[in-house]
């Protein structure tokens, strides 16, 4: 499903050209990034791949998005310049919204929930603080945070740590966090995850996005996300975002020239 049809990016000039994040976009020619129910922003370490994941999750006001720190002028001028256009239903009447459970997940979000589950003193306001971000109001909270329910998640989460590596419990904290109809930013998910979880999860957000109608952003390099995601990809290392396949990305192809260099290690 698609919910979010794409995403203007401003392309306004200022006279303080170093003024973040105007100074990220300064040399390109962005323009409108069209989304497709699984699109990935693509592009090596300061491309600008988490900055627009960010100022998309600030346009849409998604649970989780971030501002910055310092002077906030410029960064809420860039995103006011910026819009975005909503796609048609089934029906072809335009959504007018999208669901309250869509989220902007960065990979240090993931890392901080897989934390918190291995410090059990820190695991019920942890839990807590996931209801809150779900919508929960705190009278709920606090009624919840005494009630068996709430006990037998915990020793749910309790048992996932025992049987579940760091990389597992980061694939267990991410499904917990998808819900159907939904709008996904997802902020360089493969971290901490080992090139078959990486397919693995490739595999469920494939799985999420047919299954459960939820539609995916999503900021990597990681070329096994990209080889294995069913996606439309944009390549922010060019100056217009082209959209590539990703056996065309200069990342994929340095790991296939490194493996082909030394293919002879491989072979009896």
């Amino acid at each position: 499903m698609i919910y979010i049809n794409g995403f203007e990016i401003s392309n306004k000039k200022i006279p303080h050209s170093n003024a973040y994040p105007y100074n990220v976009f300064e040399h390109k020619e962005c323009g409108y990034i069209h989304f497709d129910s699984i699109t990935i922003l693509y592009g090596n370490n300061a491309s600008g791949k988490s900055t627009l994941l960010n100022i998309v999750a600030n346009k849409l006001k998604l649970k989780g998005s971030e501002t910055i720190r310092g002077c906030l002028k410029y960064f809420h001028q860039f995103i006011d310049e910026c819009d975005f256009t909503f796609a048609e239903n089934e029906s072809v009447k335009s959504f007018q919204a999208i669901s309250p459970k869509s989220r902007y997940i960065k990979s240090e979000d993931i890392m901080y929930e897989v934390k918190k589950i291995q410090q059990d003193v820190v695991l019920k306001q942890g839990h807590l603080y996931q209801k809150a971000l779900e919508g929960m109001s705190q009278h709920k909270r606090e009624q919840y945070e005494n009630s068996w329910e709430c006990e037998k998640r915990l020793d749910e989460i309790r048992f996932s740590l025992e049987k579940y590596s760091n990389g597992e419990a980061t694939l267990q904290v991410l499904e917990d966090s998808i819900y159907p109809d939904s709008l996904y930013l997802l902020d360089e998910p493969e971290m901490s995850l080992s090139p078959q979880n990486q397919v693995l999860l490739a595999k469920k957000i494939n799985e999420w996005s047919r299954y459960l109608s939820c539609q995916f952003i999503i900021a990597t390099h990681s070329p096994f996300l990209l080889g294995t995601l069913q996606a439309k990809i944009y390549n922010l290392d060019t100056k217009d975002f082209q959209v590539c396949s990703w056996s065309e990305l200069e990342n994929v192809k340095f790991f296939y020239d490194f493996f082909k260099k030394n293919e002879s290690e491989f072979t009896d």
